[in-house]
């Protein structure tokens, strides 16, 4: 399988890229800054450098053209303004869609984020800054986005509170979660085996650390249709 990820130089972006190459997929990774290029390499990942803050739509869809499936696992990151978060955080996300259904790369994860039913009547609770607001709400523009898309097969995956720990192998996904931590090498795997299996098109899923082995946790989903 050719699998392009965007944001392939991040934590999760890039643990995802180790797995599947090392599973035998051909893989290539989006990347902004080519100082990362040599990373990505050595993972047995394909640099592509292409910033999707400012590509076109053609530029995107050359680069999936023979792909069967995309990931945006992208963000803005820490230390970036509220117009940062919807440039990448809903639009990027936006614009790999848009070229994943014109180049037929039928697949699509997205990771997304918990707590965005902090935001979904509208308005910013007292206690939420503007940043991490802005943030939130772009991520629920990119997954209603995402949703209303009949072309692809897409998921959703809501990550809780992100870790650095060492993987522990054993989550809880499912739509709704409680809002817990799980290390970021736990949604890599979560995401491998998504794409592996075909599992859990047109869902959105919260994942969480629990009591279930990451294939079985995927395995219980319904399957690709």
């Amino acid at each position: 399988m050719r699998i392009v990820i965007a944001g392939a130089h991040g934590r999760i972006a890039r643990e995802l890229g180790r797995l599947m190459a090392a599973d035998g997929h051909d893989v290539a990774g989006l990347i902004r800054n080519p100082d990362q290029a040599a990373d990505l390499e050595a993972d047995g990942v394909a640099p592509v450098v292409l910033d999707l803050e400012n590509s076109t739509l053609e530029d995107v869809v050359q680069v999936l053209t023979g792909a069967e499936a995309a990931v945006f696992a992208a963000g803005a990151g820490p230390g970036s303004g509220a117009a940062r978060k919807d440039t990448v955080d809903r639009a990027a996300a936006v614009l790999l869609a848009d070229a994943a259904e014109q180049a037929g790369a039928g697949r699509f994860l997205q990771v997304s984020s918990g707590g965005l039913d902090a935001v979904r009547g509208g308005a910013r609770p007292e206690s939420m800054d503007e940043v991490m607001y802005a943030y939130l709400v772009a991520k629920l523009a990119a997954e209603e986005d995402l949703m209303a898309r009949s072309q692809l097969d897409w998921t959703i995956v809501r990550p809780g509170i992100l870790t650095n720990d060492a993987p522990i192998g054993l989550v809880e996904l499912a739509p709704e979660v409680d809002r817990e931590s799980i290390p970021r090498a736990d949604v890599a795997a979560v995401l491998a085996e998504l794409l592996k299996t075909g599992n859990g098109v047109h869902q959105a899923l919260g994942l969480v650390s629990g009591t279930t082995p990451v294939p079985e946790a995927v395995q219980a989903l319904q399957p690709g249709r």
